[in-house]
């Protein structure tokens, strides 16, 4: 355990139970919170890796995250209760979403069943835009609008708790209207398979550009291949000129209808792909539920126990 962790621990009303995940720049640990009267909740508490505290880039990214989160709440996304600062050291309290990130769930999805049902895979992405239509449209307590762009929509980004909720995470390196950015030009950030144009020409990005991110993620999900096969900004830029094979080409099981939104989004023209996240997010719905009933977290819920049993057992956190 990381010294910062331990002055948390000993400072605090923190119980650090076990590391969850490592990212880019952070480390995110299962905690409980205790009170009196053996009060106990469950929480994530986010924190700079140890070999970047002392990058003042990294800390001031890490404390940009925590203004920027703080009055999200919403059910798509994952909420952040406090954030502290214990001798120097910075401390992100997160919701504790129990459940698999989008990108395990796909790893195990192919090696158990290949192809997920189609009305699976729309719901879930019409959930996190959903969350991204509440985060793009969100205002601060003048009633200006943030102008809020993720810039990381990627499987690895996004959870799908045991109670069937999916939820959009890690606002590392997302921006708002008020954040200063160095020369009125973007900085490469973000996972090379999920960027859009814009962002891998380092341009200034909006809300258009997580809908793209969105979109690459649902092509994945629903035909098992990537758009972009890639590790580099020069590969992806090369691999935009070649056009996109519609996904119903590759999977015939999915609707044209669904295949037309997808393509929506991964428009290269940016003002081509959709109006808003809530406009992509009302087409996924028509798509699902105009002919009856769809899918709903319940039935969600089930399908990813099918997919990981051991969380019946309680053996995965």
């Amino acid at each position: 355990m990381q010294k910062q962790l331990q002055n948390l621990e000993y400072l605090t009303k923190f119980h650090i139970l076990s590391c969850i995940a490592t990212g880019g720049m952070g480390e995110v640990y299962l905690a409980e919170q205790r009170g009196c009267h053996d009060f106990k909740k469950t929480v994530a508490i986010k924190v700079i890796r140890g070999d970047m505290i002392f990058d003042q880039e990294t800390l001031d990214m890490f404390i940009g995250e925590a203004r920027l989160v703080a009055d999200l709440i919403h059910e798509n996304i994952v909420q952040v209760y406090h954030f502290e600062q214990v001798h120097g050291n910075y401390y992100l309290i997160m919701e504790y979403a129990q459940g698999p990130t989008l990108e395990k769930f796909m790893e195990r999805q192919k090696f158990i069943i290949k192809n997920i049902p189609v009305d699976m895979g729309a719901f879930i992405i019409s959930r996190v835009a959903r969350g991204l239509a509440y985060v793009h449209k969100k205002r601060d307590t003048e009633g200006n609008r943030l102008k809020i762009v993720h810039r990381d929509v990627s499987p690895s980004n996004i959870i799908i708790t045991y109670q069937g909720v999916v939820k959009l995470l890690d606002f590392g390196i997302a921006k708002a209207i008020n954040m200063k950015v160095p020369n009125e030009r973007e900085v490469l950030m973000g996972k090379y398979p999920y960027m859009s144009p814009e962002q891998a020409r380092c341009e200034i990005t909006d809300f258009r550009s997580d809908l793209f991110s969105l979109g690459l993620v649902a092509y994945e999900l629903l035909t098992g291949k990537k758009v972009y096969e890639v590790e580099d900004g020069h590969n992806l830029l090369q691999s935009m000129q070649k056009p996109i094979v519609p996904p119903h080409e590759i999977n015939p099981a999915i609707p044209l209808a669904l295949s037309e939104i997808i393509m929506k989004s991964l428009s290269i023209e940016i003002s081509k792909r959709f109006s808003s996240a809530a406009e992509m997010r009302e087409k996924l719905e028509h798509f699902l539920y105009d002919g009856g009933l769809g899918p709903t977290n319940e039935r969600l819920s089930q399908y990813v126990k099918l997919l990981f049993p051991e969380a019946k057992k309680g053996k995965i956190g």
